[in-house]
């Protein structure tokens, strides 16, 4: 696929680009920052477009968004009126009726729409999903996931995103998300949330006190509880997915896997890995998309965040 990137404002953009480029072409990139711009070219030798009107008018047949979530329906709306297709950065946007309008951009002009969700296709969350799946553990009654990492104590996170206005908020919003999602996944949309958000780092970049370190407990249907941590202030902290059920557990710490359970005979055993699928990136160049990164989890997300 031919691509064009949008805004490198998101750290993950020149991941997106360098894979856009293994499994095609970029024809060029269009970022109004000057700063950001010169940034991304020292990386990738690709070409700068000064508008977007001049990325809308390039044979590009998609388009890969890394703007901030404040700028994307601005800016997907005319991408899908332009007959390209849309792979976006999390969040798709602040607001469910934002959310509705690049919906009907994408319905109306019949363009392919994919949002980056890309631990509910990595081979542990997809093996602990399995596993509660599989009624082993009985009804499934709490989750937590924990996912931290050191972006404010060791001050590598650009200074946008403590921008209030651009991201909608702090670490839920940003690195938060993908327990939010995979709330979503395992459990439903929640009936109800409560949220402890704190500054815990003092971050001169931070100017609009967006948190850094967070937590939200939330209650699903059925009497569930999920509990999504997460930060910008935690260096070495694991990746942590636990789900629990009248009859077990299954716990996932850095990529291992391992359950307990009747089945197990009340014993914590090691769960092999199922195999990962590609990631929403990847099925987005090569057309293959699977179900769970369309827009149905793209407004769940919004609507949970």
């Amino acid at each position: 696929m031919r691509t064009a990137v949008c805004g490198v404002w998101h750290v993950h953009a020149p991941e997106y680009t360098q894979r856009a480029i293994e499994l095609g072409q970029v024809v060029g990139f269009y970022e109004p920052d000057d700063a950001m711009a010169e940034s991304f070219q020292k990386m990738f030798d690709l070409p700068r477009f000064d508008t977007l009107e001049q990325l809308l008018s390039s044979d590009a047949e998609g388009v890969i968004v890394c703007s901030a979530p404040s700028r994307h329906p601005d800016l997907m709306v005319r991408i899908a009126d332009a007959g390209k297709h849309i792979f976006t950065e999390k969040v798709l946007a602040l607001t469910t009726e934002d959310c509705l309008k690049i919906q009907e951009a994408v319905d109306r002009n019949g363009v392919r729409f994919v949002i980056s969700l890309p631990q509910k296709y990595t081979a542990p969350q997809k093996t602990a999903k399995a596993v509660a799946d599989s009624g082993e553990l009985g009804k499934i009654n709490y989750l937590r996931y924990r996912n931290c990492h050191s972006g404010s104590t060791k001050n590598w996170l650009p200074p946008h995103f403590y921008n209030a206005a651009q991201c909608g908020g702090g670490a839920m919003i940003d690195l938060g998300a993908h327990g939010m999602y995979l709330t979503h996944w395992f459990l439903g949309i929640p009936v109800s949330a409560s949220s402890a958000f704190t500054v815990a780092h003092d971050t001169a970049f931070n100017v609009d006190g967006v948190e850094d370190n967070a937590v939200t407990v939330m209650a699903c249907e059925g009497g569930a509880i999920a509990v999504n941590e997460t930060g910008f202030v935690s260096d070495y902290s694991p990746q942590v997915l636990e789900v629990f059920g009248e009859s077990g557990y299954v716990k996932m710490v850095n990529g291992k896997v391992v359950k307990c359970s009747a089945l197990t005979g009340g014993k914590e055993v090691e769960v092999p890995l199922v195999a990962a699928s590609e990631s929403p990136i990847t099925q987005f160049l090569t057309g293959e998309v699977l179900p769970g990164c369309g827009m149905e989890e793209a407004r769940a997300l919004t609507r949970l965040m």
